[in-house]
């Protein structure tokens, strides 16, 4: 539930439209490239916790074996990096959908409310964190299994009255405006991939809880297991579902911000959209409060061992053995958050999705690379066809961050490379 909790949020409420723009109905492969490269990461992270018998808190305590310090310190310094700005985007999509909800009510009054309850609930325990986090998950899986029904009973029933079928004049109309599979080409596909991988960004999750979790080299494996079935399967079905339904340019469009509530207004149910946009801010809600989790435990796991004063001071736990004081700086971002939002307008959360999505690349090629390392150095650990399946994905994922550097904007990849340059000169030896 903590990798559910993670990985869908608004990358799938919000910025679904905004993949099916850029790509067309050729957003299906970008999500399905996107999941089996999660899968082969994600397996790879798996086989390493259960090849450990010791586990340290963060990604650094699973891959340090086999990149090193210096490299490991990078990658959870990257991941911290990269989950404050989740921190700021899913605000950004909670705030949006509560002011379609309530308008005429200031934006900082939602974010404020976002910010207290969840750093109210990481500050008590673990265990109400995790029993709160279980039951938002178990909400957004819920209307999600919800949709995938309605999606495929419209599509048998096929009723005209409710907007659904398309007319033969309309089908002109499409084929007229959109006549092949990919009007983007690659390039569109390669665009989609900015938000398909920031929509995936967050299965890492599992991993991050490895100290934390009660027998790991069976829990942590399982979990990962089960996760990445429910993730690819609860993503690519509702989008396939959005453009057999509605036309991919009227799910793309900026007036229909969520294809999730444009389906359920069409229903006919009463108030079924105001209902199904309060579900998707509970859902929405839910990435944060694991964000800020998994920042929290990021920054903790960096300065557990620090001799500096800020690192002790940051290191610091409660009488209920969570780091109070790393989860409170990790959780300050939310009300900066609110700032940008209000400067930069609806363009701010595309901006910050797009610079995740290229240090969750990077976070995944050290995972990659972990791996191989680890199926190399033990041989009886992995057999010819694994190595040379993970090496491929390997090669893919490169090829994927040069399309982002190359296809994408200056100013992501900026971003990007100063929050991995000031990640990688931070390291000092113990």
């Amino acid at each position: 539930m903590m990798s559910l909790g993670g990985a869908i949020g608004s990358g799938l409420f919000l910025g679904s439209g905004q993949a099916i723009a850029a790509a067309g109905p050729a957003v299906l492969v970008s999500y399905i490239l996107a999941g089996l490269t999660l899968f082969v990461v994600m397996y790879g992270v798996g086989r390493m916790v259960m090849h450990q018998t010791t586990h340290d808190a963060g990604l650094s305590g699973i891959i340090k074996p086999y990149v090193g310090a210096h490299w490991a310190h990078f990658t959870d310094w990257v991941y911290w990096c990269t989950w404050m700005a989740v921190l700021i985007a899913e605000e950004a999509g909670v705030s949006t959908f509560l002011s379609m909800l309530i308008p005429h009510v200031p934006l900082w009054i939602f974010a404020l409310l976002v910010a207290v309850l969840g750093t109210v609930i990481n500050l008590y325990s673990v265990r109400a964190f995790a029993e709160t986090e279980y039951w938002l998950a178990f909400v957004k899986v819920a209307v999600i299994i919800l949709l995938i029904v309605v999606g495929f009973f419209l599509l048998i029933v096929n009723n005209q009255h409710l907007g659904f079928a398309v007319s033969e004049a309309q089908k002109a109309a499409n084929q007229s405006t959109a006549p092949n599979f990919a009007p983007q080409g690659i390039k569109g596909i390669l665009s989609s991939l900015l938000v398909v991988i920031f929509s995936f960004g967050g299965s890492e999750l599992a991993a991050v809880t490895v100290a934390e979790t009660e027998n790991p080299q069976v829990a942590i494996p399982k979990a990962i297991r089960g996760v990445l079935v429910r993730i690819i399967s609860f993503y690519v079905v509702p989008i396939f579902l959005f453009l057999e339904l509605l036309p991919w340019s009227q799910v793309s469009g900026k007036k229909a911000p969520s294809p999730f509530a444009t389906i359920f207004a069409r229903i006919g149910i009463p108030y079924a959209d105001k209902i199904i946009l309060i579900v998707i801010i509970i859902a929405i809600f839910s990435a944060v409060n694991s964000a800020i989790y998994a920042t929290s435990r990021s920054l903790y796991s960096r300065v557990q061992h620090s001799e500096s004063k800020l690192g002790k001071e940051l290191s610091v736990l409660s009488k209920n053995q969570v780091p109070v004081r790393a989860i409170l700086v990790s959780s300050a971002v939310l009300f900066l958050g609110v700032v940008l939002s209000a400067i930069f307008g609806n363009s701010f959360w595309q901006f910050i999705a797009g610079s995740i999505s290229f240090t969750i690349t990077i976070v995944w090629i050290i995972l990659l690379l972990a791996a191989v390392i680890m199926y190399f150095k033990t041989r009886h650990n992995a057999n010819f066809f694994l190595k040379a399946v993970t090496l491929l994905v390997l090669a893919v994922l490169a090829v994927v961050f040069v399309s982002q550097v190359v296809t994408n904007s200056w100013q992501l990849s900026v971003f990007a490379l100063i929050i991995c340059v000031a990640s990688f000169f931070s390291y000092r030896k113990k």
